[in-house]
């Protein structure tokens, strides 16, 4: 908890330059337990991600963010990777971002998708998003298990979502 305002200086100085969303103090606090943070030697947080989970299989890498000093030094990448570790040890099957970076991401072996593909995202934390109406972050996913993705296709074409639930299948509009 004692990183929450440099975790928030951080992430909301990309936020004012329009390349993240922001954060509130709120939800940095509600969330720490989401985040892993890269210090330097005085143990100061110089960068940050977090796992944020959707459903059992599907979580998403947030508040991707290094310091501007920083940049092109490998930490932003060796952070999505330990999240990534951290993903597949309990479980989950595929990571997704919504980003202004999406070649930073291909890099790591993640796919360029339409955002339509993620609807758990959308009624999460897209309704409150300032951005809503005019969304222009890049969604990209990357599946761990390709035998094990949470899309199937449907006889309709479209491509749905299973929410690991017997009662719920959520259609997707968008062809694949």
């Amino acid at each position: 908890m004692r990183d929450v305002s440099q975790l928030l200086t951080l992430i909301n100085g990309y936020a004012s330059q329009g390349i993240m969303l922001p954060r509130t103090e709120f939800e940095l606090a509600e969330g720490i337990r989401d985040f892993t943070v890269a210090t330097n030697d005085a143990d100061e947080p110089v960068a940050c991600a977090a796992l944020h989970f959707y459903t059992p299989t599907a979580a998403e890498v947030r508040s991707l963010a290094v310091h501007p000093d920083l940049k092109g030094k490998g930490i932003g990448r060796e952070l999505v990777q330990a999240i990534e570790h951290e993903a597949e040890e309990i479980g989950i099957s595929s990571l997704f971002a919504f980003t202004y970076v999406p070649g930073f991401f291909a890099q790591l072996g993640y796919d360029q998708v339409d955002r339509g593909l993620l609807p758990q995202k959308a009624w999460k934390d897209c309704l409150r998003c300032p951005k809503f109406q005019n969304c222009d972050e890049i969604a990209v996913l990357k599946n761990f298990n390709q035998n094990d993705t949470p899309f199937k296709s449907s006889t309709s074409g479209l491509r749905v979502l299973e929410l690991n639930s017997p009662l719920v299948q959520i259609p997707v509009l968008a062809k694949p």
